[in-house]
């Protein structure tokens, strides 16, 4: 499925892209960030959180109940008639039945939990969405992708992440909703022109910050080449040294090869002579 989703994304990007006579513009956002970003998503799942640590302690209680009533029950078999032990196993088997529609009643597809998700779920989402329809719209965006959705992102460069800019327009929606007076939505009229204006100043700053980076990222390269190229420079020097060094040492033992083998002889000839007399 998430295959031929992205199948699907490359074919209308070439399509769009032979068509278009400007480049595709890409965006895409990423939900769980921005849902972590939200404070009355995070409040209200706090809550929800709560709830169901609550529920789970409920149904572990119950369970634990049930269990210990089981091991009496054994226990005490050999002491009960046979109608006894029958009327309790019943009385265990409803129980834990009621334990268990409980459980489903809170956890189960169409329990408490999934409800309660869902209507915490369907503001944000909507939210988000018409977030994405303004943001899109203004700044001529072609495609705008949900990176912890289906599609499969093989890459992503930040400048295209758009999960900040959904952040703040919801905020700054929540605030002009929750504004009570003139003032605060002035405020809040002046809050939005102030972010368009640094929006803006963003963009200029990411394009400032990249042509820096790049100079530093040359300057750096430059600066290994020299050390290398120094390094590579000793590294000959201490080379021809340690040859001028070793040539030197054969030299000095050759001459002391020729002393020893000329005083050889020497003595040879002395020794022949005082033979000889």
């Amino acid at each position: 499925m998430k295959l031929k989703v992205l199948i699907v994304i490359l074919m209308l990007t070439a399509v769009f892209s032979a068509n278009a006579q400007r480049g595709v513009r890409i965006g895409y956002i990423d939900t769980e960030y921005i849902l972590e970003n939200i404070p009355e998503y995070t409040e209200a799942t706090g809550q929800l959180e709560s709830k169901v640590q609550k529920w789970k302690t409920e149904i572990e209680t119950s369970l634990k109940g049930i269990k210990q009533k089981r091991e009496t029950l054994n226990n005490e078999k050999a002491l009960l008639t046979k109608e006894l032990i029958e009327e309790r196993e019943e009385d265990i088997f409803f129980e834990e039945k009621e334990i268990l529609d409980y459980q489903q009643k809170r956890f189960g597809p169409n329990g408490d939990l999934m409800i309660q998700k869902r209507q915490l779920m369907q503001p944000v989402q909507d939210q988000i969405f018409q977030a994405v329809q303004d943001i899109a719209k203004a700044k001529k965006y072609d495609f705008v992708f949900d990176k912890s959705a289906d599609v499969v992102m093989l890459y992503s460069a930040e400048r295209f992440d758009m999960s900040d800019l959904i952040i703040r327009t919801i905020s700054r929606a929540s605030k002009r909703t929750q504004a009570k007076n003139k003032a605060e939505r002035r405020n809040a009229k002046d809050e939005d022109a102030v972010i368009e204006v640094n929006d803006a100043q963003e963009a200029r700053q990411k394009i400032l910050d990249d042509k820096k980076a790049e100079r530093e990222a040359a300057t750096a390269k430059r600066k290994q080449e020299i050390l290398d190229a120094r390094e590579a420079k000793k590294k000959a020097a201490a080379e021809k040294r340690a040859k001028i060094l070793e040539d030197r040492a054969k030299a000095r033992e050759e001459k002391l090869k020729e002393r020893s083998g000329t005083n050889d002889s020497e003595e040879t000839d002395e020794k022949t002579q005082d033979d000889i007399d």
